[in-house]
């Protein structure tokens, strides 16, 4: 079952354990420790430090990624695909999740005409996903 927020299908864990702040703040994104987690939208999220889960606490729909972290592309284009951490872009203070280098590159050769298709397609696309 495609659940609404891609979680790492061993553990559960939203973007592999990634710590979603950390795309913001740092140079590369940092793996996050299960000391820092915070349960949001029935999922556990892992963060680096303290300091970045008190920031996600206090908005994470602004540091979360987007799309429930499934691939903006394949969004855009119709359908749900799961994302991997690794493969990201920042664009307008937003996080976005790519299933693959490929899509990536396709979403940032038209971000904001991905960006807005992709809004227009996910409230239909995400009706079926399960919570968790």
């Amino acid at each position: 079952m495609v659940t609404l927020i891609v979680t790492d299908p061993l553990t559960g864990i939203a973007m592999a354990g990634m710590d979603p702040v950390s795309y913001f703040t740092e140079p590369a994104p940092l793996s996050g420790v299960s000391d820092y987690e915070y349960i949001w939208q029935n999922v556990p999220w892992h963060f680096a430090t303290a300091a970045n889960r008190d920031i996600f606490v206090s908005a994470p729909e602004i540091y979360a990624p987007q799309f429930g972290g499934h691939d903006v592309t394949g969004v855009s284009r119709g359908f749900v695909a799961d994302s991997d951490p690794y493969f990201y872009a920042v664009f307008k203070q937003r996080l976005y999740l790519f299933y693959s280098a490929a899509n990536r590159e396709a979403f940032l050769l038209s971000p904001d005409a991905t960006g807005r298709t992709a809004e227009e397609k996910w409230p239909e696309l995400s009706k079926n996903l399960s919570i968790n």
